[in-house]
C-alpha cells in the first residue's frame, strides 16, 4: 500500500469531474487500499478520488471510532434525498477550516463495492453528509462552494496564511 498526496484547495484539480469506473479490477483494488491507508494517516473520514489526483468516481469512507468499519462506494449515485439539515464540516483538501453547509438529511445511495457488487444503502446523519460531501468532490465540487463570497476569500487566505508559515519552518 501507499499513502497519496492529497491536493489541496484550490488546486484547480480539485475541479476535475470523475468518470465512471467501468472495470473493478486489481489496480481498482489497490486504489482503494491506497486511499484508505491515506485517509486513515491523514487523518480522516472520507476522500474521493479526485482528492488524490485521480479522476475515478470511487469514495472511501470509516465513520468509527475504532477506525475499522471501512465502506467503499464506486460509482455512488443518489437516488432519493430528503430533509434539510445543517452541519459543521471539515475537509483533508481544506486542512483546519469548518464551516456549516446545508445538506439533505436523509439519502439513499447505489453504488458498487470494491468486488463490483451492487448494493443500496440507506443514510442519515453524519454518514448522509459524508457521502453527500464525497460525491460532490466527485463532480467537482469543495464544500467551500457552498459558502458565501466572503466566506470563501476568507478561506483562501487563511490556507495561503497557513502555507507561507509553513514554507518558513
Amino acid at each position: 500500500m501507499a499513502l497519496l498526496e492529497i491536493l489541496q484547495y484550490p488546486d484547480k484539480r480539485l475541479r476535475t469531474v470523475a468518470e465512471a469506473v467501468d472495470v473493478i479490477d486489481d489496480a481498482t483494488r489497490q486504489l482503494v487500499d491506497d486511499m484508505f491507508e491515506t485517509m486513515y494517516a491523514a487523518p480522516g473520514i472520507g476522500l474521493a478520488a479526485t482528492q488524490v489526483n485521480v479522476h475515478r468516481r470511487i469514495i472511501v469512507m470509516d465513520l468509527s471510532a475504532e477506525k475499522n468499519q471501512p465502506l467503499c462506494l464506486i460509482n455512488p449515485e443518489i437516488i432519493k434525498a430528503e430533509g434539510v439539515e445543517q452541519t459543521e464540516e471539515g475537509c483533508l483538501s481544506v486542512p483546519d477550516i469548518f464551516e456549516t453547509v446545508e445538506r439533505a438529511e436523509r439519502i439513499v445511495v447505489k453504488a458498487l463495492d470494491a468486488q463490483g457488487k451492487e448494493f443500496t444503502l440507506e443514510a442519515d446523519g453524519l454518514l448522509a453528509v459524508c457521502i453527500q460531501h464525497e460525491i460532490d468532490h466527485l463532480d467537482g465540487n469543495v464544500f467551500v462552494d457552498y459558502l458565501s463570497p466572503l466566506k470563501q476569500m476568507r478561506v483562501k487566505k487563511k490556507l495561503q496564511k497557513a502555507r507561507r508559515q509553513a514554507a518558513i519552518l
